[in-house]
C-alpha cells in the first residue's frame, strides 16, 4: 500500500488560521470591514480549507475511512482554528482598542438608523460594553461550529471512501 503520512487536525487547523488570521488583517487595516460580504469571504476561506485538508486526510489514508472519521478530523480541525481566532480575537482588540470603540459608534449608528429613542440606544450599548467579551467569543464560536459542521459533513460526504469489512477494521 502506498499509505502516506496524514496531515494532523492540529496542523491543518494552524494552516487555516494563519490563512485567516492574515485575512483579517488585510480586511481590517484595508478599511474593508464594513463592505458587504466580506465576512462571507473568510467564512468560504475556512470551508474551502477543511474540505481540502478533509479530502487530503482521506486520501492519506488511502480512502479507507468512514464518514464519520472524516467528519471528526473536520470538527476537530474547526475546533483548532475556532480557539486560534479566539486567541487572535482577543490580542486584537486589546493591541487596538480604538478598533473596538469603532464597532461601538457603528452600533450606535445603526441604532440611531432604526429611529431607536436614546434611551433605548444608551441601554443597548450599555449592554453591548458590559457584555462584549461574552458577546465576541460566544460569537465566534458559535459561528465558527456551525461553519466547520456544515464544512466538515461537505468534506467527509465527498470524499471518496473504500468500504472496509469488519475484519480489516480490527487490524487498522
Amino acid at each position: 500500500m502506498n499509505e502516506q503520512k496524514p496531515i494532523s487536525h492540529l496542523v491543518a487547523g494552524l494552516i487555516i488560521g494563519a490563512v485567516m488570521i492574515i485575512y483579517s488583517l488585510v480586511v481590517q487595516f484595508s478599511g474593508m470591514d464594513q463592505v458587504k460580504g466580506v465576512p462571507l469571504v473568510g467564512y468560504a476561506i475556512i470551508m474551502a480549507g477543511l474540505i481540502l485538508f478533509i479530502t487530503l486526510y482521506g486520501r492519506a489514508m488511502n480512502n479507507r475511512v468512514t464518514f464519520g472519521n472524516l467528519f471528526s478530523y473536520g470538527f476537530k480541525t474547526t475546533a483548532v482554528i475556532m480557539l486560534i481566532m479566539i486567541f487572535f480575537t482577543v490580542v486584537f482588540f486589546l493591541l487596538f482598542p480604538d478598533i473596538k470603540e469603532k464597532i461601538f459608534e457603528l452600533t450606535r449608528q445603526k441604532m440611531e438608523e432604526r429611529n431607536m429613542s436614546d434611551d433605548e440606544i444608551e441601554k443597548g450599548l450599555s449592554l453591548w460594553k458590559k457584555m462584549f467579551w461574552v458577546f465576541t467569543i460566544g460569537g465566534i464560536a458559535l459561528v465558527y461550529a456551525i461553519v466547520g459542521a456544515i464544512a466538515s459533513m461537505i468534506g467527509a460526504a465527498i470524499t471518496k471512501k473504500k468500504p472496509v469489512s469488519p475484519v480489516d477494521q480490527l487490524n487498522m
